[in-house]
């Protein structure tokens, strides 16, 4: 690939440190965001013209507390409805949004709430995002697990209690090939009733071969559907393609996948935008898909290594509960899932009134879940971690305090016939 070589470079040479300087400064330097790169399919899809319409168009501004009103009153949440309770006249309400939710929470969920937890394999990455801590040009320690590392990591997080699994890896096809995170994928059949990945965009019949390997799920961050704000965040890589990765989720699905996760990272730009286009995606896919199964999770920037001045934008607690109780007030089917990257106390409350689901035992680094799940020491080395976590507890402690709380926490609830 064309910057591998900054990838696997401890020190950045004088080159590599001017041409990021120029991605960063330059804009004619970058290639344009809305054009396909060689080799990525292109599908026929609507969803996007109708999602970025309506985020367009969106002056959350005009809305009124009288608007709200009818919003919470409503016995159905139109659209109308949802654009009034992500705006900001919606917060002196949002007690009874909660309340709201909460009760369209039980009766779609009950009071079970879902646990699962990520596994990077590998921490190459191709794309130069400002944000990320996996980026080309971060100088952080590289990764890549082989069979028989990643065969220890399962049994580690196996052995916790844990059944569902979501495996990760940074956006390099060059180090971590589909047919790498699909024998990943095979080995995590042998431990785990639901297999997902994180992974990069692939195309259709890739994303076949993934759920013949056994993948139930595949999530994707648009990080912001704000196309112009994305080329600035974007400088390099795959990545940058924009509207490649809208269509993510609608390849997976017609490769076969059983469901998909969407998300926006709040914070890179309009949070109340973001938050109705991410819902909007999930709104106007679900029609188009109804078998698939659909979620939705709402991350905060986090900081990372080199860089520990990046926080949310505008994203405080207050703020992000405004956002989920929306979410569920207006899809009261669709599963929410809240990582580590929130408090275990706002992970807590959020739980009893908007979420289904959250991961434990979570570590965003390479090859480390025995030293942090035993505490043993191991001799080889670990891959340094994507962004800092908040919420640290393990599975065992989750499963204790959500059980004390009065939920209902749920390891897997699939099975394959």
């Amino acid at each position: 690939m064309e910057n591998q070589f900054f990838i696997d470079s401890d020190q950045l040479s004088e080159a590599a440190l001017e041409r990021k300087h120029r991605l960063e400064t330059d804009p004619s330097c970058r290639k344009n965001h809305m054009e396909y790169l060689p080799g990525m399919e292109q599908i026929e899809s609507d969803i996007c013209e109708k999602v970025i319409s309506q985020m367009e168009s969106y002056d959350y501004s005009l809305y009124t507390p009288r608007d709200v009103r009818r919003a919470l009153d409503h016995e159905t949440c139109t659209l109308e409805d949802f654009k009034a309770l992500l705006s900001p006249a919606a917060e002196p309400f949002l007690e009874e949004m909660a309340q709201r939710a909460r009760v369209e929470t039980s009766k779609h969920f009950g009071n079970t709430v879902y646990m699962f937890t990520p596994l990077y394999i590998a921490n190459y990455c191709e794309n130069y995002c400002v944000y990320c801590g996996f980026n080309c040009y971060n100088q952080i320690t590289r990764m890549k697990l082989d069979a028989e590392q990643i065969e220890h990591e399962m049994k580690v997080i196996a052995d916790s209690g844990m059944e569902e699994i979501l495996i990760l890896t940074g956006e390099s096809r060059a180090q971590s090939s589909v047919e790498y995170i699909g024998e990943a994928c095979k080995l995590a059949r042998k431990y785990f009733r639901m297999v997902g990945v994180e992974i990069y965009p692939v195309n259709v019949d890739e994303y076949r071969y993934l759920h013949e390997c056994g993948v139930d799920y595949v999530t994707v961050f648009q990080e912001t559907y704000d196309s112009d704000k994305y080329e600035t965040l974007h400088l390099l890589g795959h990545k940058r393609v924009w509207p490649y990765r809208f269509d993510s989720q609608e390849r997976a699905l017609m490769g076969g996948m059983r469901g998909v996760g969407f998300s926006a990272l709040l914070g890179l730009s309009d949070f109340r935008k973001d938050a109705l286009a991410s819902a909007l995606h999930v709104y106007y896919l679900q029609r188009k898909y109804p078998q698939a199964e659909m979620s939705l999770s709402c991350p905060r920037l986090r900081p990372i290594i080199n860089n520990d001045k990046i926080n949310p934008l505008d994203v405080g607690e207050k703020q992000l509960c405004q956002v989920l109780c929306a979410y569920r007030i207006f899809m009261p089917f669709v599963g929410i899932t809240v990582s580590s990257r929130e408090s275990a106390a706002f992970r807590n409350g959020i739980v009893k009134i908007a979420a289904t689901k959250v991961s434990a035992g979570v570590s965003t680094g390479i090859g480390d879940h025995e030293s942090k799940y035993t505490g043993k020491e191991t001799d080889g080395e670990a891959g340094d971690e994507q962004f800092e976590i908040n919420d640290g507890r393990s599975l065992n402690r989750m499963y204790a305090e959500m059980s004390d709380a009065g939920l209902q926490p749920v390891l897997n609830d699939y099975l394959y016939v």
